[in-house]
């Protein structure tokens, strides 16, 4: 095998070069969005975190007007069968290619498929399509309604087979910023005016992927999709990727003109939201998350919560609570910072504080680390 040892920090900058991370950008919130391949969306503000970690000047106002727009859309069963924020043409060519991933989350990964073992399910999603198509609905909705049809079998699993396995999209006020919904699912192709894409193959998602999260292993892609067998695809494609090797050895497929910064390059702290993509899109870790390195959630319940980076790697969490007219972030870290980066990392807390709030009640700012 042969190819350019890239050090783990070398992996560190790339990814956080490619993850505009290093610097926050100029760039319109849709184009970062397609940018980063979409972007995790579980919790319902997480991206509007993203992209102000991401982007010089954001405002929640950006996202709300593509959410709004439709633009941008947010939809369950997508890479890791989670939900993601997506640009409407992504979603268009991307969940095609992602349908054998939400197949297997239901049937195998997860007790609704077992649950309507022998049910004619052609009839059942025609018929989930049709109650879509009539109006949007929660998923508990469309199982109750799908019951009447289909009596006897377990209502929930009935919603979530139209919610994995049809091509579907959270309608507003979900996940807009200062508003918030219940989770009501539409029919993606009624909901943007268009049809999904025809083409299946991966080969793109590939290419893009490694733009956005590369130099990387076919572990990696399968880690981040939840596709397997890639590895024939990604062969397909060698002749247009450049090939690394990590310090174990592992070869790393990348695009000719990714980003690879000096490994010397500075990286400020940065907040990252609730599951940010960086965090979970390789099944090898250590370029992001240090071997061995264990920090528990904050405790409490409630708030905003996410991840912190400090020179580049995963080194704690943080929570922000709002009680009273009052603002607490807690900084919780394993390992008491240097001077210098205790007061990098206040800056960025003022910073976030002054992004999710306009209130300008008393504000607090604690450092937690292990007794």
């Amino acid at each position: 095998m042969s190819g350019q040892v890239l050090s783990q920090r070398a992996l560190n900058r790339a990814l956080l070069a490619r993850q505009l991370l290093l610097e926050r950008v100029s760039m319109p919130a849709l184009e970062a969005i397609e940018h980063l391949v979409g972007m995790q969306a579980q919790a319902p503000l997480v991206p509007y975190f993203g992209l102000w970690d991401r982007i010089d000047g954001f405002r929640p106002q950006d996202l709300v007007d593509l959410i709004e727009s439709r633009a941008a859309v947010r939809a369950p069963a997508m890479m890791r069968t989670t939900i993601h924020l997506l640009s409407a043409p992504d979603y268009l060519k991307m969940r095609p290619v992602l349908q054998p991933v939400g197949e297997r989350g239901f049937y195998t990964g997860s007790p609704f498929g077992r649950q309507l073992a022998g049910i004619d399910m052609e009839a059942l999603l025609t018929t989930g399509r049709r109650l879509l198509e009539a109006q949007p609905r929660t998923t508990s909705e469309i199982g109750k309604l799908l019951s009447e049809r289909f009596p006897g079998w377990d209502v929930a699993s009935l919603g979530y087979a139209v919610r994995l396995l049809v091509p579907v999209v959270q309608t507003p006020p979900r996940g807009i910023w200062g508003r918030g919904g219940l989770p009501v699912i539409a029919s993606a192709e009624q909901w943007l005016g268009q049809p999904l894409a025809n083409d299946t193959s991966p080969a793109e998602m590939i290419l893009r992927y490694l733009r956005a999260f590369g130099p990387a292993s076919v572990q990696d892609i399968q880690a981040w999709s939840w596709l397997t067998r890639l590895r024939p695809h990604v062969e397909r494609l060698r002749p247009q990727l450049r090939t690394f090797r990590d310090e174990r050895g592992r070869e790393l497929f990348d695009v000719e003109d990714g980003l690879l910064p000096d490994p010397e390059t500075p990286a400020p702290p940065r907040f990252l939201p609730e599951y940010d993509n960086i965090l979970l899109s390789h099944d090898d870790r250590t370029r992001i998350i240090s071997d061995g390195i264990a920090v528990p959630l904050p405790p409490g319940s409630g708030g905003s919560i996410g991840t912190i980076l400090v020179d580049g790697l995963f080194a704690g969490m943080w929570r922000m609570t709002r009680t009273a007219g009052r603002i607490e972030l807690a900084i919780h870290l394993p390992v008491p910072p240097g001077q210098r980066d205790r007061q990098a990392i206040e800056d960025e807390a003022e910073a976030l504080i002054r992004f999710a709030t306009e209130d300008p009640g008393a504000r607090e700012i604690t450092f937690v680390h292990p007794t």
